[in-house]
């Protein structure tokens, strides 16, 4: 029975797999501006609007740029309302440490960087074996120095940063899982704690650390004692994206919100990577639902749109009717 809970896993993962992101981009050489005053952290009971986009997603590939900063804004005027939170990623293979210019620029704009922090080589995919990034070696302590070069670089920074570290942990597509890349059921849980260690002995009080499934499975579950924020990812992609066919909000993503957030009631709560297609159903009245959804579940305190054009187009621009549901769902969230 216990092979075949974990085939079920297995298979229930590889059909909701969630896409990747990877492009290519121009590296910034411009200076660093001076240190921003500290940005507002969020707070628990209070819907914060966050954003990661296409040059932002791409950024384990290439560096982004201040320039590519424009298409926040952009989402902000189609939002209607301000980004709080601005994602992006970084892989362990090609980011040597967290930039301080980065997270300045974001912080400026007075909003709360969050970074997606990924133990991996992220150039050779989802579902291959990698070796060197299995979690035995992050247990053992081999890439030690370089969790203390950002633990270091993120303390000396001082200001309020999310790290989403390792998501989606519970599937099976990321070799960080304990599902796959010849790990074993209970090492992330270790490799975990043992990363969060290194960031307190560092003195990183600054960072929050966020917890981000893809299934809020209780046995990836570090405890509330190192977690800061629940996430879960919320995507609706239709049958021809995900296999399981159209689905409103509340079918969705409503499991996943009650599941997450009964893990540890007491922490706020973000949905990662959020967005719909427009295939298979009505896009603008799908964001609604959401909105309509979020206003009774005060438990969700941030939600981090994925505004971006890749398996599907997932802005809230894709059409017209979108923007309008978006836009008036954010400023009554404001």
């Amino acid at each position: 029975m216990k092979a075949l809970a974990i085939s079920l896993v297995l298979v229930f993962a590889t059909l909701a797999l969630l896409g990747y992101q990877q492009g290519i981009l121009a590296p910034s050489t411009a200076s660093p501006p001076s240190p921003p005053p500290p940005a507002t952290a969020p707070s628990h009971g209070t819907l914060r609007l966050g954003v990661t986009t296409g040059p932002l997603a791409r950024n384990w590939w290439t560096t982004w740029t201040r320039s590519d900063l424009h298409t926040v804004s952009t989402f902000e005027r189609e939002a209607g309302n301000a980004a709080a939170i601005v994602m992006w990623y970084a892989d362990w293979q090609h980011n040597a440490k967290p930039l301080a210019w980065q997270l300045n620029a974001i912080a400026n704009r007075g909003s709360v960087p969050e970074i997606t922090w990924e133990p991996w080589d992220a150039s050779k995919g989802l579902y291959k074996s990698q070796p060197r990034y299995r979690l035995r070696n992050i247990i053992a302590g081999r890439f030690d120095a370089y969790v203390w070069k950002w633990a270091r670089s993120l303390a000396a920074w001082k200001h309020p940063v999310r790290l989403r570290f390792a998501q989606e942990m519970d599937g099976n597509w990321f070799p960080w899982s304990d599902y796959a890349n010849g790990n074993h059921r209970g090492e992330f849980v270790r490799a975990w704690r043992h990363v969060h260690r290194i960031f307190d002995l560092a003195g990183a009080t600054n960072v929050e650390w966020v917890w981000s499934s893809a299934f809020s499975s209780p046995a990836t579950f570090p405890g509330a004692r190192y977690v800061n924020v629940l996430a879960t990812t919320c995507q609706n992609g239709g049958r021809r994206l995900f296999a399981r066919g159209w689905q409103s909000f509340a079918r969705g993503c409503g499991k996943a919100i009650t599941h997450t957030h009964s893990l540890a009631p007491r922490l706020p709560l973000q949905l990662a990577e959020v967005a719909s297609a427009e295939a298979g159903g009505s896009k603008a009245q799908w964001i609604t639902e959401m909105w309509a959804y979020l206003a009774r579940h005060r438990e969700v305190t941030s939600i981090v749109w994925f505004d971006i054009v890749k398996e599907a187009d997932w802005r809230i621009s894709s059409s017209a009717a979108a923007q309008r549901a978006f836009a008036a769902g954010a400023r009554a969230a404001a």
